[in-house]
């Protein structure tokens, strides 16, 4: 018998009664190798044959549906152009969503059932996700604890910094909690938010903002990047005038943003998701308050839901991604985006694409120098050297945050975004966030 390992990802996107199932280079049959995770949030398995099954969880529903549809074909294309092998060893693949049609967005019950059935299934030996940091903070305890483990997670996108360290802006507990074995399964391949925080205060300061007003969602990644900003724009000398939640279930902001208008602040930072009823709150901040500018994090991406959203009212917002905008990848990164253009139609690649496409490229390096079990492809994840990958150097420290640490401000012009800086703040800014 082969060895067995599989993969699950985000190739395929259930969708509201239906599985819309994504395919790169071939169709899918019954799996005869690797053991199918179930059809309720997961697609159908590619190169079902293979010995080990790695899975994405990614939201595949909701207003930024194509991106995540995208970055799970560049998965699936990373698999295949490696043959579907990685060392001695055969990979399928497996995209499941962790989101429901009825929130538009990641749902903390199923990330809880997802990391349950990943567990469960002994072909797994690796998760591509999730997109949340919040539904990060539910799948990893879980799967730290899984049989024959720890099984690991490597996020493509997660920032929220208490997932893998301390810091001015994470909780108590943190982040020990999401490790009850006391081994670490988790990695990332973007910068965390005290180095997003850091560079959106430097952003502030480049444009000369003294007064900010920041809002945010409630939810762990906003409050957590709101906090980080704060941190190092009061390091920077802005002054922060309030930090105010909004309710993602209100039906107008109008009053919010005439608090933010007469608070004399020249700026405005949302902390937190565009899913989170981020889309009208733009609006309303535009209409109430429309000479204050507006900063967000990577919690509005893909950019252009922000401006289908709005109605053109997002123009002229700026918005932070952790990472390098695809134009300024490396050699690796420029001849992955020239190649991944033809499989979508020559369409610029979302910039997530090519972090999941490293992710996949990580797990490919992990596998082929482990003993094909959960635990020796974790211990492999944070022994991985890679120099010329998509995204350049890539390697971990202990606690999962990758050595490179760039981020893209981009601002929406003419109802596209363009690059307005890539900041790498200093560590003494980042140690303040």
């Amino acid at each position: 018998m082969k060895n067995r390992i599989l993969l699950g990802s985000a190739l395929g996107a259930v969708v509201v009664g239906m599985t819309l199932a994504v395919t790169v280079g071939g169709a899918f049959a019954h799996s005869t190798g690797a053991t199918p995770l179930p059809a309720a949030t997961c697609g159908p398995i590619q190169n079902p044959d293979g010995d080990l099954l790695i899975a994405s969880d990614l939201p595949m529903q909701g207003a930024g549906a194509s991106q995540r549809i995208q970055m799970t074909k560049a998965i699936a294309d990373e698999f295949q152009q490696a043959g579907w092998k990685a060392g001695n060893y055969t990979i399928a693949y497996q995209v499941c969503d962790d989101s429901t049609a009825q929130t538009g967005g990641w749902d903390s019950g199923t990330c809880q059932t997802n990391a349950s059935n990943y567990a469960a299934d002994a072909s797994v030996v690796g998760v591509i996700g999730t997109f949340n940091s919040g539904c990060a903070e539910i799948e990893l305890p879980i799967l730290n604890r899984a049989p024959s483990g720890p099984l690991q997670l490597i996020s493509p996108a997660n920032t929220y910094v208490g997932l893998t360290h301390t810091g001015a802006a994470t909780k108590a507990g943190e982040p020990g909690k999401y490790y009850p074995t006391g081994t670490r399964n988790y990695a990332r391949v973007v910068a965390a938010d005290d180095y997003q925080g850091a560079a959106d205060a430097t952003m502030m300061k480049d444009l000369k903002l003294k007064k900010v007003f920041f809002l945010n969602d409630q939810q762990a990644y906003g409050v957590g990047v709101a906090q980080n900003t704060i941190n190092a724009a009061k390091k920077l000398g802005i002054t922060v005038v309030k930090n105010v939640a909004w309710n993602a279930k209100a039906t107008s902001y109008s009053a919010l943003a005439l608090q933010i208008k007469n608070s004399g602040a020249q700026a405005v930072f949302l902390g937190g998701l565009i899913c989170e009823n981020g889309g009208k709150l733009i609006k309303d901040i535009r209409t109430n308050a429309p000479k204050v500018a507006i900063l967000a994090p990577d919690g509005f991406t893909p950019i252009s839901s922000d401006v289908q959203q709005t109605g053109g009212k997002a123009e002229g917002m700026y918005v932070s991604v952790a990472g390098l905008p695809v134009d300024q990848l490396p050699a690796a990164g420029q001849a992955w985006a020239k190649h991944f253009e033809t499989l979508i139609g020559g369409a610029t690649p979302d910039p997530y694409s090519a972090y999941a496409a490293q992710v996949a490229q990580v797990y490919l390096t992990a596998i082929a120098a482990s003993d094909g079990t959960r635990a020796g492809v974790s211990a492999a994840v944070y022994k991985v050297n890679i120099t010329d990958g998509i995204l350049g150097h890539i390697q971990f420290n202990p606690n999962g945050d990758v050595s490179s640490n760039p981020v893209t401000i981009y601002i929406v012009a003419h109802g596209k975004p363009g690059v307005a800086k890539v900041i790498t703040p200093p560590l003494s800014l980042v140690s303040a966030a």
